[in-house]
Protein backbone atom coordinates (compact mmCIF):
# COMPACT_ATOMS: atom_id res chain seq x y z
CA UNK A 1 0.00 0.00 0.00
CA UNK A 2 1.42 3.55 -0.79
CA UNK A 3 1.55 5.76 1.98
CA UNK A 4 -0.39 8.38 2.43
CA UNK A 5 0.70 11.93 1.21
CA UNK A 6 2.32 14.30 3.60
CA UNK A 7 0.85 16.97 5.27
CA UNK A 8 1.02 20.18 3.22
CA UNK A 9 3.15 23.42 4.21
CA UNK A 10 5.73 24.04 6.99
CA UNK A 11 6.90 26.43 9.27
CA UNK A 12 8.17 29.55 8.01
CA UNK A 13 11.52 29.09 9.96
CA UNK A 14 12.04 25.83 8.98
CA UNK A 15 11.39 26.49 5.05
CA UNK A 16 13.55 29.79 5.78
CA UNK A 17 16.39 27.31 7.08
CA UNK A 18 16.30 24.47 4.34
CA UNK A 19 18.67 24.22 2.00
CA UNK A 20 17.25 23.35 -1.38
CA UNK A 21 18.93 20.48 -3.55
CA UNK A 22 16.83 21.16 -6.54
CA UNK A 23 18.80 24.52 -6.46
CA UNK A 24 16.95 27.07 -9.04
CA UNK A 25 15.38 24.36 -11.01
CA UNK A 26 11.33 25.57 -11.34
CA UNK A 27 10.31 22.25 -13.42
CA UNK A 28 11.98 19.85 -10.43
CA UNK A 29 10.90 22.38 -7.85
CA UNK A 30 6.98 21.13 -9.14
CA UNK A 31 7.37 17.53 -10.23
CA UNK A 32 9.57 17.35 -7.15
CA UNK A 33 5.85 18.62 -5.06
CA UNK A 34 3.32 16.58 -6.96
CA UNK A 35 5.60 13.42 -6.31
CA UNK A 36 5.54 14.27 -2.39
CA UNK A 37 1.67 14.28 -2.51
CA UNK A 38 1.95 10.79 -4.97
CA UNK A 39 0.93 12.02 -8.42
CA UNK A 40 4.40 10.46 -9.96
CA UNK A 41 3.17 11.82 -13.57
CA UNK A 42 4.86 15.30 -13.41
CA UNK A 43 8.31 13.62 -12.82
CA UNK A 44 7.36 11.30 -15.37
CA UNK A 45 7.30 14.41 -17.40
CA UNK A 46 10.37 16.06 -16.63
CA UNK A 47 12.40 13.02 -16.99
CA UNK A 48 10.53 11.92 -20.47
CA UNK A 49 11.86 15.64 -21.06
CA UNK A 50 15.19 15.55 -19.81
CA UNK A 51 16.07 12.73 -22.26
CA UNK A 52 19.85 12.07 -22.21
CA UNK A 53 21.21 15.56 -20.89
CA UNK A 54 22.86 13.49 -18.81
CA UNK A 55 24.22 16.13 -16.17
CA UNK A 56 20.60 17.68 -15.98
CA UNK A 57 19.30 13.89 -15.59
CA UNK A 58 21.25 13.10 -12.84
CA UNK A 59 20.64 16.18 -10.79
CA UNK A 60 16.46 15.69 -11.24
CA UNK A 61 16.64 12.17 -10.24
CA UNK A 62 18.95 12.60 -7.58
CA UNK A 63 17.03 15.37 -6.13
CA UNK A 64 13.54 13.27 -6.60
CA UNK A 65 14.42 10.32 -4.68
CA UNK A 66 15.74 11.86 -2.09
CA UNK A 67 11.59 12.39 -1.05
CA UNK A 68 11.08 10.10 1.89
CA UNK A 69 8.15 8.34 0.22
CA UNK A 70 9.97 8.26 -3.21
CA UNK A 71 10.32 4.76 -3.25
CA UNK A 72 6.85 4.18 -2.51
CA UNK A 73 5.74 6.65 -5.44
CA UNK A 74 8.22 4.97 -7.92
CA UNK A 75 6.39 1.21 -7.09
CA UNK A 76 3.11 2.54 -8.33
CA UNK A 77 4.79 4.57 -10.87
CA UNK A 78 6.32 1.12 -12.14
CA UNK A 79 2.78 -0.68 -11.23
CA UNK A 80 1.04 1.57 -14.17
CA UNK A 81 4.62 1.28 -16.36
CA UNK A 82 6.06 -1.88 -15.88
CA UNK A 83 8.32 -1.13 -18.46
CA UNK A 84 8.95 2.09 -17.60
CA UNK A 85 13.36 3.00 -17.81
CA UNK A 86 12.82 6.46 -15.83
CA UNK A 87 10.73 4.81 -13.36
CA UNK A 88 12.90 1.98 -12.56
CA UNK A 89 15.88 4.40 -12.30
CA UNK A 90 13.87 7.01 -9.94
CA UNK A 91 12.80 4.02 -7.41
CA UNK A 92 16.80 2.63 -7.48
CA UNK A 93 17.54 6.08 -6.80
CA UNK A 94 15.11 6.33 -4.12
CA UNK A 95 16.68 3.29 -2.37
CA UNK A 96 19.79 4.60 -2.80
CA UNK A 97 19.12 7.80 -0.29
CA UNK A 98 16.93 5.13 1.66
CA UNK A 99 20.35 3.01 2.09
CA UNK A 100 22.39 6.17 3.04
CA UNK A 101 19.48 7.07 6.00
CA UNK A 102 20.19 3.92 7.21
CA UNK A 103 16.15 2.62 5.94
CA UNK A 104 17.21 0.16 3.31
CA UNK A 105 19.85 -2.78 3.00
CA UNK A 106 22.71 -1.07 0.70
CA UNK A 107 22.75 -4.64 -1.16
CA UNK A 108 19.38 -4.12 -2.12
CA UNK A 109 20.21 -0.59 -3.29
CA UNK A 110 22.66 -1.82 -5.23
CA UNK A 111 20.47 -4.80 -7.03
CA UNK A 112 17.97 -1.74 -7.69
CA UNK A 113 20.71 0.36 -9.80
CA UNK A 114 21.59 -2.58 -11.68
CA UNK A 115 18.20 -3.41 -12.72
CA UNK A 116 17.99 -0.47 -13.77
CA UNK A 117 21.38 -0.21 -15.36
CA UNK A 118 20.55 -3.32 -16.94
CA UNK A 119 16.83 -1.14 -18.58
CA UNK A 120 18.96 2.21 -20.13
CA UNK A 121 22.48 0.56 -20.30
CA UNK A 122 23.61 4.26 -21.68
CA UNK A 123 22.39 5.87 -18.72
CA UNK A 124 25.04 6.63 -16.48
CA UNK A 125 22.42 7.72 -13.41
CA UNK A 126 22.21 4.27 -11.87
CA UNK A 127 26.18 4.16 -11.50
CA UNK A 128 26.14 7.12 -9.81
CA UNK A 129 23.97 6.04 -7.47
CA UNK A 130 25.90 3.27 -6.80
CA UNK A 131 28.96 5.47 -6.53
CA UNK A 132 26.86 7.14 -3.64
CA UNK A 133 26.94 4.05 -1.72
CA UNK A 134 30.41 3.87 -1.76
CA UNK A 135 30.85 6.59 0.64
CA UNK A 136 32.54 5.81 3.49
CA UNK A 137 33.79 2.11 2.15
CA UNK A 138 37.19 1.52 2.22
CA UNK A 139 37.67 -0.50 -0.67
CA UNK A 140 38.64 2.14 -2.83
CA UNK A 141 38.75 0.35 -6.33
CA UNK A 142 35.22 -0.34 -6.19
CA UNK A 143 34.63 3.40 -6.45
CA UNK A 144 37.47 3.76 -9.29
CA UNK A 145 35.56 0.98 -11.05
CA UNK A 146 31.97 2.58 -10.91
CA UNK A 147 34.00 5.85 -11.54
CA UNK A 148 35.04 4.60 -14.62
CA UNK A 149 31.78 3.13 -15.89
CA UNK A 150 30.24 6.76 -15.34
CA UNK A 151 33.10 8.19 -17.47
CA UNK A 152 32.32 5.60 -20.28
CA UNK A 153 29.17 6.71 -21.12
CA UNK A 154 29.74 10.09 -19.79
CA UNK A 155 32.96 11.49 -19.59
CA UNK A 156 32.69 15.13 -18.00
CA UNK A 157 29.71 13.57 -15.01
CA UNK A 158 29.62 16.59 -12.96
CA UNK A 159 28.62 14.79 -9.47
CA UNK A 160 30.72 11.61 -10.61
CA UNK A 161 33.39 13.73 -10.02
CA UNK A 162 32.66 15.89 -7.01
CA UNK A 163 32.39 12.44 -5.56
CA UNK A 164 35.82 11.33 -6.60
CA UNK A 165 37.20 14.11 -5.04
CA UNK A 166 35.56 14.21 -1.92
CA UNK A 167 36.76 10.34 -1.35
CA UNK A 168 40.24 10.85 -2.59
CA UNK A 169 40.50 13.74 -0.10
CA UNK A 170 39.83 11.21 2.51
CA UNK A 171 43.12 9.36 1.56
CA UNK A 172 46.35 9.31 4.05
CA UNK A 173 44.49 11.61 6.43
CA UNK A 174 47.18 11.24 9.32
CA UNK A 175 49.69 12.06 6.91
CA UNK A 176 48.91 15.63 7.50
CA UNK A 177 49.35 17.64 4.50
CA UNK A 178 50.77 17.05 1.31
CA UNK A 179 50.94 19.77 -2.00
CA UNK A 180 51.38 16.50 -4.32
CA UNK A 181 48.48 14.86 -2.50
CA UNK A 182 46.64 12.59 -5.13
CA UNK A 183 43.38 14.24 -4.92
CA UNK A 184 45.28 17.74 -6.62
CA UNK A 185 45.99 15.14 -9.61
CA UNK A 186 43.22 13.96 -10.21
CA UNK A 187 41.57 17.23 -10.01
CA UNK A 188 44.12 18.48 -12.48
CA UNK A 189 43.69 16.01 -14.77
CA UNK A 190 39.73 16.06 -15.00
CA UNK A 191 39.88 19.88 -15.26
CA UNK A 192 42.70 19.02 -18.21
CA UNK A 193 40.60 16.56 -19.72
CA UNK A 194 37.42 18.29 -19.93
CA UNK A 195 36.48 20.71 -22.73
CA UNK A 196 36.89 24.55 -22.38
CA UNK A 197 33.57 25.40 -21.58
CA UNK A 198 32.63 22.53 -18.93
CA UNK A 199 32.05 23.39 -15.24
CA UNK A 200 35.22 20.82 -14.43
CA UNK A 201 37.92 24.02 -14.79
CA UNK A 202 36.44 24.17 -11.17
CA UNK A 203 37.69 21.04 -9.53
CA UNK A 204 40.70 21.64 -8.13
CA UNK A 205 38.70 24.38 -6.23
CA UNK A 206 36.33 21.58 -4.88
CA UNK A 207 39.48 19.63 -4.26
CA UNK A 208 41.17 22.03 -2.06
CA UNK A 209 37.86 22.79 -0.41
CA UNK A 210 37.54 18.81 0.40
CA UNK A 211 41.15 18.09 1.59
CA UNK A 212 40.62 21.27 4.02
CA UNK A 213 37.87 18.95 5.26
CA UNK A 214 39.77 15.83 5.97
CA UNK A 215 42.77 17.34 7.70
CA UNK A 216 40.30 20.00 9.91
CA UNK A 217 38.72 16.66 11.02
CA UNK A 218 42.21 15.13 11.87
CA UNK A 219 43.34 17.96 13.57
CA UNK A 220 46.17 19.35 11.20
CA UNK A 221 43.86 22.51 10.02
CA UNK A 222 41.82 24.99 12.36
CA UNK A 223 38.15 24.58 12.51
CA UNK A 224 37.65 28.04 11.12
CA UNK A 225 38.52 27.67 7.24
CA UNK A 226 38.89 31.29 7.29
CA UNK A 227 41.63 31.37 9.89
CA UNK A 228 43.17 28.59 7.65
CA UNK A 229 46.48 28.96 6.04
CA UNK A 230 45.03 26.41 3.49
CA UNK A 231 44.11 28.93 0.99
CA UNK A 232 46.57 31.05 0.95
CA UNK A 233 50.20 29.61 -0.44
CA UNK A 234 51.09 30.24 -3.99
CA UNK A 235 49.81 27.14 -5.52
CA UNK A 236 46.48 27.76 -3.56
CA UNK A 237 46.60 31.31 -4.85
CA UNK A 238 47.10 30.49 -8.86
CA UNK A 239 44.12 27.61 -8.30
CA UNK A 240 42.03 30.16 -7.09
CA UNK A 241 42.68 32.61 -9.57
CA UNK A 242 42.57 30.06 -12.54
CA UNK A 243 39.62 29.06 -11.28
CA UNK A 244 38.15 32.61 -10.77
CA UNK A 245 39.26 33.38 -14.64
CA UNK A 246 37.60 30.83 -15.93
CA UNK A 247 33.95 31.50 -14.11
CA UNK A 248 34.57 35.39 -16.00
CA UNK A 249 34.81 34.26 -19.36
CA UNK A 250 32.80 30.74 -19.21
CA UNK A 251 30.03 30.99 -16.88
CA UNK A 252 27.12 29.24 -18.00
CA UNK A 253 23.69 29.75 -16.67
CA UNK A 254 22.13 26.75 -18.04
CA UNK A 255 24.26 23.93 -16.52
CA UNK A 256 22.07 22.23 -13.43
CA UNK A 257 24.90 22.50 -11.01
CA UNK A 258 26.31 25.44 -11.39
CA UNK A 259 25.18 26.90 -8.08
CA UNK A 260 27.11 24.12 -6.28
CA UNK A 261 30.21 25.40 -8.20
CA UNK A 262 29.26 29.12 -7.57
CA UNK A 263 29.06 28.15 -3.45
CA UNK A 264 32.85 26.41 -3.09
CA UNK A 265 34.10 29.20 -5.20
CA UNK A 266 32.68 32.20 -3.10
CA UNK A 267 33.99 30.15 -0.18
CA UNK A 268 37.33 29.83 -1.68
CA UNK A 269 37.26 33.42 -1.88
CA UNK A 270 35.92 34.62 1.69
CA UNK A 271 38.91 32.34 2.60
CA UNK A 272 41.37 33.81 0.10
CA UNK A 273 40.74 37.41 2.00
CA UNK A 274 39.20 38.45 -1.81
CA UNK A 275 36.42 40.04 -0.55
CA UNK A 276 35.00 41.73 -3.67
CA UNK A 277 35.84 38.83 -5.56
CA UNK A 278 33.27 36.60 -3.20
CA UNK A 279 30.75 39.60 -3.69
CA UNK A 280 30.16 39.27 -7.24
CA UNK A 281 29.90 35.42 -6.48
CA UNK A 282 27.11 35.99 -4.11
CA UNK A 283 25.57 38.14 -5.92
CA UNK A 284 25.00 34.82 -8.43
CA UNK A 285 24.35 32.10 -5.92
CA UNK A 286 21.32 34.51 -4.38
CA UNK A 287 19.03 32.67 -2.27
CA UNK A 288 20.54 28.98 -3.35
CA UNK A 289 23.04 28.28 -0.93
CA UNK A 290 24.32 24.73 -0.77
CA UNK A 291 25.74 22.70 2.73
CA UNK A 292 28.63 21.71 1.21
CA UNK A 293 31.69 23.77 1.73
CA UNK A 294 30.43 26.20 3.93
CA UNK A 295 29.64 22.94 6.74
CA UNK A 296 33.44 22.27 6.51
CA UNK A 297 34.45 21.14 8.65
CA UNK A 298 31.82 21.15 10.82
CA UNK A 299 30.17 24.21 11.26
CA UNK A 300 26.26 24.61 11.01
CA UNK A 301 26.11 25.97 7.49
CA UNK A 302 23.28 28.60 7.58
CA UNK A 303 24.97 30.77 9.61
CA UNK A 304 28.65 30.20 8.11
CA UNK A 305 27.00 30.92 4.72
CA UNK A 306 25.07 34.32 5.99
CA UNK A 307 28.29 35.47 7.87
CA UNK A 308 30.87 34.86 5.33
CA UNK A 309 28.33 37.02 2.92
CA UNK A 310 27.57 39.38 4.32
CA UNK A 311 30.61 40.03 5.39
CA UNK A 312 31.53 40.05 1.53
CA UNK A 313 29.34 42.12 0.35
CA UNK A 314 29.63 44.85 3.17
CA UNK A 315 33.44 44.84 1.37
CA UNK A 316 32.01 46.55 -1.94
Amino acid sequence: MSPPPPPLGRSRRRAAQAFDAALDDAELVAARAALAQGRWQAARTLLAHTADDWDLRGHRVTVLAMEPYSAAWSRDWLLAEPESADAAVLLALAQVHRALRGKEKPDRAREACRTAADLVPADPTPWLGMLMLEQGSTAAENAVRLFEQIRARFADHHHAHHLMVARLAEHRAAAGPDPLHEVYDFANWAAEQAPADSPLAILPVIAHAERYRVLAAAGHEPADPAASGHWVGRRARQVMKSAFDWWLEWEHEGHPRRLVDLNFLAHAKVCEGRGAEAAALFHRIGEHPTPAPWSYPDRDPHPAFRAARDHALGTV
